[in-house]
């Protein structure tokens, strides 16, 4: 029992205090408690709504460039991006790791929804052969798994910056056909690059969750007019 509750019992009497003075008393106690635990809830509700609104660290914006002709249209870009040191560590241990690029192309509509009227894709295995020393990237334009790497274009480095080099550098890939495209329309292109971690060893994604050392997110969005 607490304080105020003595107060209007058997205290009551011997401090000489009114009835009323203690339900006073009684009251402010509980207003006070409920007080600070509606405060606290508060408090917790703003800071869950700042982190929700704010946005993520590791996506990082990019830039790319677009060329269209009547044939199709081109996209190049220079990406910006480091491995961390676990991410090196694992290609050192033999393990590939995977990356992905994705442009989508879609027609502007302010009365509806914007179709997708082009995708396109592309993807990097990056992998470090211990006997040779050397490092490997091979690049295709579907998913690369090891039974199937002759379907793509592989291109051998002697260090690891060379490589990644040639990853950071997208140079005019064609990501629609010119029939795809209409001269009166207006097209948003979206660009992302990703680390693919669901291509890693199970017990590897698993040590992945909840790390940011495993998280590479590039982004960029460009707005193509119609043609005059």
């Amino acid at each position: 029992m607490d304080f105020f509750m003595l107060c209007c019992g058997r205290w009551r009497k011997v401090l000489g205090l009114e009835p009323s003075l203690c339900a006073w008393a009684w009251l402010w106690g509980r207003l006070g408690r409920w007080g600070c635990a509606a405060m606290l809830a508060g408090c917790a509700a703003v800071s869950l709504a700042q982190a929700s609104s704010s946005p993520s660290p590791q996506v990082q914006p990019c830039s790319i460039t677009l060329d269209r002709h009547q044939e199709g249209l081109w996209l190049s870009a220079q990406l910006r991006f480091e491995l961390s040191a676990p991410i090196v560590d694992a290609l050192q241990r033999g393990i590939a790791v995977f990356f992905v690029a994705r442009a989508q192309v879609r027609q502007y509509r302010w009365y509806w929804s914007d179709p997708i009227v082009a995708e396109a894709m592309r993807y990097y295995r990056l992998a470090y052969q211990p006997l040779t020393n050397r490092w490997k990237v091979h690049l295709g334009f579907g998913e690369i798994n090891d039974p199937a790497l002759g379907s793509s274009i592989s291109q051998s480095f002697d260090t690891l910056a060379d490589a990644l080099a040639m990853i950071r550098n997208i140079p005019r890939w064609k990501i629609a056909e010119g029939a795809a495209l209409s001269d009166t329309a207006r097209y948003d292109v979206a660009f992302q690059f990703d680390l693919d971690t669901t291509q890693l060893p199970r017990p590897l994604q698993i040590g992945t969750l909840g790390t940011s050392d495993w998280d590479i997110s590039l982004y960029a969005t460009r707005s193509l007019a119609s043609q005059p």
